[in-house]
């Protein structure tokens, strides 16, 4: 029995007006961009909009990224197994940078500090979250990006309350920078780099539709921003026609983000 092959972008309908990008479709493209030019590493996205991500920059211009299925196989974008991936291997490709990361944050600092373990003192927590799990090791040894479904100044805070994922001040102040970086925080109003001369984040974009005051408002620190910001790029038809009808034909994207 054959599987069905959807019809080629070349010869599918272009994008109509009225099926302009939705926020959440700017939110894959963003976290697409994430892993634009890495070439052969290990993209390991946390959640369904880096998934997607991730699994549209495999099918566009990072032929080369590695998915996996989060256990011991090498996956293509449509699920299909590649490979093996043994453990000791996935450990190797971790420690020696290899590897690139899309998490989650419960909380997120200026320079990038992560906190997914508990919301309040250490000592009598208002919530428990999820615990440390491997941030600190994420963080010290391949390029971890992050990915915040609803941008707010309980997220994006001045200080977290624990420190799980390392920012780019610890990460100085202990000299472990080697394989330390954050590429990009991707959020429901925009993406953010840390292109600073102090490391802190910065605004590099604003989905459509999102203003500068909008993203100030949401933010619990000074953001720097710049004089002009551009707008997070548009998907081309091809990759629209990939998400839609390839990727995540039963739109759950929208349900993650709502514009």
């Amino acid at each position: 029995m054959t599987t069905p092959v959807p019809p080629s972008p070349s010869s599918a309908p272009s994008p109509s007006p009225s099926s302009a990008p939705s926020r959440a479709e700017y939110c894959v493209i963003a976290c697409a961009e994430a892993w634009r030019g890495d070439g052969e590493v290990l993209a390991s996205p946390m959640g369904l909009i880096p998934s997607l991500g991730a699994r549209l920059a495999r099918r566009t211009f990072s032929p080369r990224l590695l998915l996996t299925d989060g256990e011991a196989l090498l996956i293509g974008p449509d699920g299909e197994v590649e490979g093996w991936l043994p453990y000791r291997r996935h450990l190797t490709m971790v420690t020696g940078g290899r590897r690139h990361v899309m998490m989650g944050a419960s909380q997120l600092d200026r320079f990038g500090n992560q906190n997914i373990s508990c919301i309040g003192d250490w000592e009598r927590p208002s919530r428990q979250l999820l615990g440390v799990r491997g941030a600190p090791v994420n963080t010290l040894n391949n390029p971890v990006s992050y990915w915040v479904p609803r941008h707010s100044p309980r997220v994006f805070v001045e200080r977290v309350d624990m420190v799980c994922g390392v920012g780019y001040d610890r990460a100085a102040a202990a000299g472990v920078t080697r394989f330390h970086r954050i590429p990009r925080v991707v959020s429901n109003l925009g993406v953010f780099d840390f292109a600073t001369p102090d490391r802190s984040m910065r605004l590099a974009s604003l989905h459509p539709g999102v203003t500068v005051e909008e993203v100030r408002a949401a933010t619990g620190f000074a953001l720097a921003v710049p004089e002009e910001v551009p707008y997070t790029r548009e998907p081309t038809g091809e990759e629209l026609w990939l998400i839609r009808g390839v990727l995540d034909p039963e739109g759950l994207r929208e349900r993650e983000v709502r514009g």
